[in-house]
């Protein structure tokens, strides 16, 4: 059964109430997703990370009348929990639970939202977990999802999406439980928020959530102006110094479509078949890892996908007005690093000068066509894209992409990939180890041959001549070398 709004948003969101997304059916499982149309842009700027620290305190910590350890020994024998996460323009919290269960574990989900306990035993703990995810997950153990963020804050300067979602140790260290208190009661809204239903919930029970948080203020919805992202004029570098054995390369730039947008079929299709995530299929990942055996992971994205390294589909409810194409290459030997990022520079080149062959167009499409019911598997996912469409303002994801996909044609794609990729004027991210020779190889119109350990086709090493000496288009000054210790620190 297809989503059903049963509040027509408009008008909700004129009269402040909040917007209901339901998914009605017959299944045991019933969960529930509040979605806030706020998130880490609205942070005030000397105080970034209070989006997701207000979010933790909420779906991890305690309530009103409940300590945290009562609200877990309560969640425990329900087999379920209340996740939370945080984003740009989302803050989204989560659960899942049998229908026999359904009126206890409501009440606690609607008491950690409504009312939390605000305790400094919460606080303290969550914030010492925010800053050892900054200082060791990010920095220490995932380079891949470190070059992306870092790649982020080199596009997004002077830009609410700047941050990221976390924010940065020095505001941690700073903040007060008063912090989120204020954060809760400015943008914890009737008129942010989206509730969503899927399951075989009661009659009546939509009715009865919508009225219990009717006690959140009534408004004013976030209305976050964004700026244009800086327009860059060449190519720039950062490269994180790190004591890491393999490189990572990310790169990219802002693009101006957005889901619901007309050409973002069409550019999803591009994408797709550049590098569709953790798929063998792509292009960049045929040339770079297929053929060249270069590196595990060679995928393209143009919405933003954390988590990547552990899942392989996004989650719903990280929408978001403005995003970035992107290219992801990791891991590389130290030896191949800047080969493989002028190779991946050259496969850009190629997408944007030559598109998509005709007979590869009708394969991504029909991928993309059964894909689409991966991403909503779950009554959960499927849910999750039903509010994000309630977001973007269009129709439910999955028929508006079949439908979409459907009128597609090969030049309606090359047609997009012309207008908003490109091949220059990007922003580079890199984090290695001796980033001072990386950086003296990629200013250098000296080649840097790949490294075999196996016999090549003739035809892939003679490509393999015009890549080596692929031009980056960076000079030393457009290049910036920083240590992994100052990133998100400050």
């Amino acid at each position: 059964m297809k989503a059903i709004w049963i509040v027509c948003l408009t008008a909700a969101m004129a009269t402040a109430q909040p917007r209901v997304v339901e998914l009605q059916g017959k299944s045991p499982l019933v969960t529930i997703r509040l979605v806030f149309t706020t998130g880490a842009a609205s942070d005030p700027s000397d105080k970034p990370g209070v989006a997701a620290m207000t979010a933790d305190i909420l779906g991890d910590g305690g309530t009103k009348t409940l300590t945290y350890k009562q609200v877990t020994d309560a969640l425990y024998p329900m087999a379920t929990g209340i996740q939370s996460y945080v984003d740009k323009e989302m803050t989204t919290f989560v659960g899942q639970t049998h229908i026999d269960n359904l009126e206890k574990f409501y009440a606690l989900m609607k008491e950690a939202v409504l009312t939390p306990g605000w305790r400094a035993e919460d606080f303290t703990r969550l914030r010492d977990d925010h800053i050892n995810a900054l200082r060791v997950g990010l920095r220490g153990n995932n380079d891949e999802e470190l070059g992306k963020e870092a790649l982020y804050e080199a596009i997004y300067t002077n830009h609410p999406y700047r941050r990221e979602n976390l924010g940065t140790v020095a505001a941690l260290q700073k903040m007060t439980v008063a912090d989120l208190e204020a954060f809760h009661h400015q943008h914890y809204t009737q008129a942010n928020l989206i509730i969503g239903l899927a399951g075989g919930y009661p009659a009546g029970f939509a009715a009865r959530v919508k009225k219990d948080f009717a006690a959140l203020p009534a408004g004013p919805a976030d209305h976050l102006e964004l700026p244009q992202p800086t327009t860059l004029t060449h190519n720039q570098a950062t490269l994180i110094e790190k004591d890491t054995r393999s490189v990572a390369w990310s790169i990219g730039f802002p693009i101006a479509v957005k889901r619901g947008d007309p050409d973002f079929p069409a550019l999803l299709v591009a994408q797709s078949w550049f590098g569709q995530h953790r798929e063998s299929g792509g292009e960049l990942y045929t040339r770079m890892r297929e053929i060249r055996g270069l590196n595990y992971g060679d995928y393209a994205y143009i919405e933003y996908f954390p988590r990547g390294m552990f899942q392989f589909e996004p989650d719903p409810n990280l929408a978001r007005r403005q995003q970035i194409f992107q290219i992801w290459i990791r891991p590389v030997e130290a030896p191949n690093a800047v080969f493989s990022l002028r190779l991946a520079m050259f496969e850009l080149n190629k997408l944007v000068a030559s598109g998509l062959p005709a007979a590869d167009f009708e394969k991504t499409r029909s991928y993309l066509s059964k894909y689409v019911n991966i991403l909503t598997k779950t009554k959960s996912a499927e849910l999750g894209y039903a509010i994000d469409s309630a977001f973007y303002g269009m129709p439910e994801y999955t028929e508006y992409l079949k439908t979409a996909l459907a009128k597609l044609t090969v030049d309606d794609v090359n047609r997009a990939v012309k207008k908003y990729l490109r091949a220059g004027n990007v922003q580079l991210v890199g984090v290695a180890k001796d980033t001072a020779a990386i950086k003296a190889a990629i200013v250098s119109a000296a080649a840097s041959p790949m490294h075999y350990n196996t016999t090549k086709p003739q035809e892939i090493l003679d490509e393999d001549k015009t890549v080596e000496a692929w031009p980056l288009g960076l000079k030393p000054e457009d290049v910036k070398i920083v240590p992994v210790s100052t990133i998100f620190e400050n």
